[in-house]
């Protein structure tokens, strides 16, 4: 305990030597273990607050006994032997009483007797006025207890304060009630209050389990909230604080799942590479529609590039400060789809995390979400994802609570919906849902204005990554790149930059001994017109029909399965059969793995050994 705690409850003190004066008919002192006077009657009245250490000698001896003393003789005892008052003492006796708290001495009440009167009376009445000073000193001892445990008791409430004002969730300290004690930082913050304290807080679980923690509905005031958290009893509860709430706002736990798992890089309109009038075109679509929260349905090619057109309108929309979540339709097994589409709480089925998990339409609520290769998604998910679109709700598997949502949707697919409805592959009231914007992107080569521009642009960038400097795109090189027939589009486009960047030389300039492949090839009359003409090359194993005999206009046409087995057949013995080799083979092609493996086992199920060929 503090030297000084007796000075801090020096009034207190003063009312008690008070009290001793008028019952003993003596002069009373308190003095502290510093040896400061605290309180003083009669003679010491005038001395208060005055250091007595050089003369307190029989003071100083209780202080560090810890036994009360009666001086009979002051002045002749051996106690006194070294007081400088000694011959010149007016006190006649003198009883010392040690203020003890627990263990510890705290100070000394000193009762003194100046005259004769006083101290006969003094000896008539020992054994009452030692158990009178024991008494008051008690209660002294009392008072500077209660004082230092009101101390601690701030001190830790202080500390608490600060502690849970520095924890990365709510907490809310309530009583039996529910009347909330304490908040504090992040929960005043989430619940839009300053000073939630002394306001009910309604606490109602949902009975779900996310991430190890249960959902719970709180309502405080005015303000009802979604978390994740805990309610924990106190041992030893009271009116006031009787338990505990741990917990985080919902939207916080997404966001940190979205920055965890996001892999998306958002790209505005203006990142939109290419001077063709149907680039102009859609950039202005774009604009147009990027207000609006209708449904986008996005259609072309694979590598025409519909991902970066949806953040496009993700950017350019009022919901561009909220999260843009994307998952490929084709690239998730269709078990798991439905769970990653809408989530699923703990139990929700064999297999699953323990955690729980959010969905990513839950994920993306008040943002947007884009759904690519809508056209893989099965027949029953189709049905669910009708009803998102209608009611605008969802539920996550395994439980019975009904989520609202406010999401748009950006559908893409490189499918014609319209053969698959009437082949009954895909719901044409789910078509009509999904296509009240229609969006169709051009594939590279009705827009070959572009491949200039785009060979530019993947130029300078795979120059920069690569750490090389470009000086020069030959003529000859520019006009091949313009001949090529792109089924890939502009994916495909970009893969043959980056390999060209790859191959130039130390002279800087890529030229057509830096092109790959097909591109190498020598130039043709019929694959330079095709250049010219905006359309695409005719292959050269193509079957031709010839209309007005020798010197008439040659036409191709291929069959669309039929160029699809070839270019399947080319990526992967490009890239190998292996699984990685597949992998890198659908990253190529522009398509899901799973999509690569269903087109295998469709072209090529009789003869496997054909892929390498």
């Amino acid at each position: 305990m503090r030297d000084e705690i007796l000075m801090e409850i020096q009034e207190t003190v003063e009312r008690y030597a008070d009290i001793i004066s008028k019952v003993a008919s003596v002069d009373v002192e308190v003095v502290d273990r510093r040896l400061f006077r605290v309180a003083g009657t009669g003679m010491f009245k005038e001395h208060v607050n005055e250091d007595i250490s050089a003369a307190g000698y029989a003071y100083r001896q209780v202080l560090q006994t810890g036994k009360r003393q009666i001086v009979y003789e002051p002045g002749n005892e051996l106690v006194c032997r070294s007081c400088p008052n000694r011959d010149s003492c007016e006190e006649e006796i003198e009883i010392s009483m040690p203020v003890r708290v627990g263990p510890e001495i705290i100070g000394v009440i000193g009762l003194v007797g100046s005259c004769k009167s006083q101290k006969e009376l003094i000896l008539k009445n020992e054994g009452l006025y030692l158990d009178l000073l024991e008494q008051i000193a008690g209660f002294i001892a009392v008072k500077a207890w209660e004082l230092e445990e009101a101390k601690r008791r701030t001190a830790l409430l202080g500390t608490l304060d600060c502690t849970i004002n520095h924890v990365e969730q709510g907490v809310l300290v309530m009583g039996a009630d529910g009347t909330v004690a304490m908040a504090n930082d992040y929960a005043r913050r989430c619940l839009n209050a300053e000073r939630p304290e002394g306001w009910q807080a309604k606490i109602c679980p949902t009975g779900d389990t996310m991430n190890h923690r249960k959902e719970f509905k709180i309502a405080v005031g005015a303000r009802e909230l979604s978390v994740l958290g805990e309610v924990y009893q106190l041992p030893d509860p009271t009116e006031q604080y009787s338990k505990v709430m741990l917990f985080e706002d919902t939207r916080d736990v997404q966001a940190k799942y979205y920055e965890m798992t996001a892999t998306i890089h958002a790209l505005g309109v203006d990142n939109i590479v290419g001077s063709s009038q149907a680039t102009r075109e859609l950039k202005k679509d774009i604009a147009k529609i990027a207000g609006s929260s209708s449904t986008v349905l996005i259609t072309g090619e694979s590598g025409t590039g519909k991902e970066m057109v949806a953040t496009a309108i993700w950017d350019l929309s009022k919901r561009r400060k909220e999260r843009f979540v994307a998952i490929n339709c084709a690239a998730i097994p269709e078990a798991l789809l439905e769970s990653e589409l809408f989530g699923y709480v703990k139990g929700a089925f064999t297999g699953a995390d323990p955690n729980g998990r959010i969905g990513k339409f839950e994920l993306a609520d008040k943002g947007t979400i884009f759904l690519d290769e809508i056209g893989d998604m099965p027949l029953y998910l189709q049905a669910k994802l009708l009803r998102v679109l209608q009611e605008r709700t969802i539920t996550r598997i395994g439980s019975n609570q009904v989520i609202p949502i406010d999401v748009r949707v950006i559908a893409a697919t490189n499918k014609d919906l319209k053969e698959m409805i009437r082949e009954k592959k895909f719901r044409e009231d789910l078509y009509y849902r999904l296509n009240v914007i229609p969006l169709r992107l051009a594939p590279l080569r009705e827009r070959r204005k572009d491949i200039e521009d785009l060979t530019d642009f993947f130029a300078g960038r795979y120059a920069g990554l690569l750490g090389k400097q470009i000086r020069h795109i030959t003529e000859g090189a520019r006009r091949k790149l313009l001949a090529g027939r792109w089924e890939g589009n502009v994916r495909e486009l970009e893969n043959v930059i980056e390999f060209m960047v790859n191959m130039m030389g130390d002279d800087g300039i890529l030229g057509e001994d830096t092109l790959p492949g097909e591109l190498a090839e020598p130039e043709t009359e019929e694959r330079l017109s095709a250049a010219g003409k905006g359309t695409p090359p005719a292959p050269e194993d193509s079957h031709t029909e010839k209309n007005g005999g020798e010197g008439g206009e040659e036409t191709a046409v291929i069959p669309l399965k039929e160029l699809e087995k070839r270019e399947i057949r080319k990526a992967l013995r490009l890239c190998g059969t292996t699984t990685e080799g597949k992998k890198e083979a659908a990253a190529r092609l522009g398509i899901g793995i799973a999509t690569l493996y269903r087109k295998i086992d469709e072209y090529y199920q009789n003869d496997k050994n054909a892929l390498s060929k």
